[in-house]
């Protein structure tokens, strides 16, 4: 799924391209610790439930096209999923100009006009230091 937090961004907000999980009534969508309720609306349709901040989460266009056309900004991809999104926009390789690879997680909140931010990882730095701790 293409997810784009809108609150205080407008059309360039953090944007990820990733799995979530959606309830049996398919009205809330589960991403990244947060639950996010259906909501109607222009620039968002799905709303934080415990924040109240706005996302846009839609399915991944085949074309890359993910972004409003007046947005911009790097999209970042769960690594787990490269190979289907691959297959999916039919190309061999991930254009690093317009996507952003290696993310697991990013947890953050908007308020006030800051972002702060919870933590974030990539797997390959974190892979290395898990398998020397064991």
């Amino acid at each position: 799924m293409y997810v784009e937090l809108k609150s205080g961004f407008g059309d360039n907000g953090p944007a990820w391209i990733c799995n979530v999980t959606f309830s049996k009534s398919n009205r809330m969508v589960y991403f990244n610790g947060k639950a996010l309720k259906q909501k109607k609306g222009i620039s968002a349709n799905h709303m934080d439930i415990e924040t109240g901040e706005e996302y846009w989460i839609s399915g991944v266009k085949k074309r890359g096209t993910n972004r409003h056309w007046a947005g911009s900004g790097k999209i970042l991809i769960e690594e787990n999923i490269i190979k289907e999104y691959l297959g999916l926009v039919g190309e061999d390789k991930l254009d690093k100009s317009k996507l952003g690879n290696r993310i697991i997680t990013v947890r953050f909140t908007y308020r006030n006009g800051k972002i702060r931010l919870f933590g974030a990882g990539y797997w390959r730095k974190g892979k290395k230091a898990y398998e020397e701790k064991k």
